[in-house]
């Protein structure tokens, strides 16, 4: 393998002329450069165009089945280093199993944890990034740590340590497409070694020549070596591959188009295969099996005894494009790490998330997420338009379950056994045993949130709308609503802002303009010091005033934990 790899130069602060490490199994491209004190673990993958220079800030660590894109340049400086996972100072550590994208800059002092991934021209300088974290594109980390399991929005500058404290956590879905990138770019490493091996090329070719002797078109040597016949995709033989590779154990599970929603998924036959060859004939004979129905492969960590990967490799269509599992999922369509993601902030109620077949809008998964991130349980509850001016709410089946999708399921569920009638949401704190959160989710005309006037919706919180609703949350009476009829703020605005108060939280607001709203780019209003509801209310007022032609949010925050518990929008442009 020809390696442009070179000795760190003598300068004032070293003359060790330390040169680079690089494991046997890894492969990193002529037209990369390498140079100083680097450490390429096993596996790893380094694409054209990369500059790994240990040659000011030193050493450099990149661990085991991490994958360097095109273009990535990673640097230190002179002072400043972070401690590695073997005890050891750095000036730059990257952990196993990560992905840093096309054009990332990863700038020393600086550590990336286990399984991360850093998008497309993101700047990582002085800051630490914990393990399963995922930052998006365009976005700048500086001098602050990122909690483990964080996920960073496109765009993004975290520049703070409470901003970076704020984060939301990362989707599950989003993880294991994450997995799926490293597992992508595992193929390509042992694709350019084969390529570079005169014996393992040339099998190539003459297996190619063998079967376009038969008559086989071109497009067949896009395919796996030794599965030309199947009929899956590419991307989902070299998932098998690598996750054989990696030791898992392979599954599968189908679920017809009705039971899809509930997620009630029936297992096929055990795989116990030797061999990539094995492993997909077993799965194309579940696909067949299976017909008309949602096929999906999954790897298991036998060690951990949990799944590491879900991906539908079917559908009742008859599609077999492999994707992220979960109605809800991103749409994991790029090999090399074109980040798709679902959402483009967590924690922001913009609506932007992409909820696929959801019943529910996006800013209502966002609550649901923010909610079980923060420790709380969900439930759920409805009422008949007679009785809902009463509020004798009927609870729904209890929610048993801190999984994203399995709530989204349980609430679709409840939603179209009580059609016709009002549903709503309800965050509950289970230390404290009371409510935190109660919005309604849909309404007997069949909405599932209030129009914003440019086709999307979002929904509001709400105890009631009648002068005299008893507020089931804690208990009492709430004041009439009418009493506040001058108000330019909605009835159910104000009765979450009671809520809020009564519950201890405190009151804050941000706005963004249209340009930043989609970057989740949002500025603080100001904190609300006031625990008088007139005196709140008076202010959100005034922010909505003094904001004219913006979006503005509401903010619960919950004083001891310092941690938002509601971020819902009271005005749009």
């Amino acid at each position: 393998m020809r390696v442009r790899n070179t000795a760190a130069p003598p300068t004032p602060w070293s003359s060790n002329l330390a040169e680079p490490r690089i494991h046997e199994t890894a492969f990193v491209h002529s037209f990369s450069n390498i140079i100083g004190d680097v450490e390429i673990s096993p596996n790893v993958i380094v694409a054209p165009g990369s500059s790994v220079r240990a040659d000011e800030g030193t050493p450099f660590y990149i661990g085991e089945n991490t994958n360097i894109q095109d273009g990535v340049v990673i640097h230190g400086l002179e002072q400043g280093r972070v401690l590695g996972d073997n005890k050891k100072e750095y000036s730059v550590w990257i952990g196993e199993n990560s992905c840093i994208t096309h054009m990332a800059l990863i700038h020393g002092p600086c550590y990336i944890g286990d399984n991360c991934f850093i998008g497309f021209r993101s700047t990582v300088f002085n800051a630490r990034v914990g393990n399963d974290c995922i930052v998006m594109m365009h976005a700048l980390i500086q001098d602050v740590e990122i909690p483990p399991g964080k996920y960073v929005a496109s765009g993004a500058v975290i520049i703070s340590q409470q901003q970076a404290d704020r984060l939301p956590d990362v989707n599950p879905q989003d993880k294991e497409f994450a997995h799926h990138v490293v597992g992508v770019n595992q193929a390509l490493r042992a694709g350019y070694l084969c390529a570079e091996d005169t014996k393992c090329i040339t099998k190539v070719r003459e297996k190619i020549d063998t079967y376009n002797t038969n008559g086989n078109n071109g497009s067949q040597t896009q395919r796996s070596i030794e599965v030309y016949n199947s009929g899956l995709d590419t991307e989902t033989v070299e998932q098998v591959r690598y996750l054989l590779e990696q030791g898992y154990k392979i599954g599968t599970e189908h679920v017809d188009q009705r039971r899809f929603r509930t997620g009630t998924w029936h297992s096929c036959q055990p795989i116990e295969a030797r061999n990539v060859n094995e492993a997909v004939s077993a799965l194309e004979g579940c696909m067949t099996e299976h017909q008309g129905e949602y096929v999906r492969l999954f790897g298991i960590d036998t060690k951990h005894k949990k799944r590491v990967l879900e991906t539908i490799i079917q559908r009742p269509d008859g599609s077999t494009k492999p994707t992220t599992t979960s109605t809800y999922s991103s749409s994991a369509t790029s090999s090399n790490g074109g980040f798709s993601s679902s959402y483009s902030n967590g924690s922001s109620s913009n609506g932007s998330y992409s909820n696929g077949n959801s019943e529910l809008s996006g800013e209502t998964i966002d609550q649901i997420r923010n909610l079980l991130s923060g420790g709380y349980k969900i439930g759920m509850e409805h009422v008949d338009k007679r009785r809902f001016r009463t509020g004798s709410w009927q609870s729904c089946s209890p929610v048993q379950t801190n999984n994203t999708n399995e709530v989204i399921s349980a609430l679709e569920e409840c939603m179209r056994s009580h059609q016709g009638e009002y549903v709503r949401l309800i965050g509950i704190d289970p230390k404290a045993r009371r409510r935190v959160l109660e919005t309604i989710i849909q309404r007997p005309d069949g909405s599932n949130g209030s129009s914003n006037g440019n086709g999307s919706s979002y929904t509001s919180s709400t105890s009631s709308y009648s002068a005299s609703t008893s507020a089931t949350s804690y208990g009492t009476t709430t004041t009439s609503t009418a009493t506040l009829t001058n108000t330019r703020l909605s009835a159910e605005v104000i009765d979450e802002v009671r809520n809020l108060l009564r519950g201890g939280y405190k009151i804050s607001a941000e706005h963004v303009d249209k340009r930043r709203f989609r970057t989740g780019s949002w500025f603080s209003c100001g904190q609300i010091d006031s625990t008088s509801e007139t005196e709140v209310l008076g202010i959100l007022e005034s922010y909505v005033a003094e904001y004219p032609g913006e979006y503005v949010r509401l903010i619960g925050i919950e004083p001891k934990a310092k941690r938002r518990v509601v971020e819902n929008i009271i005005q749009r442009p």
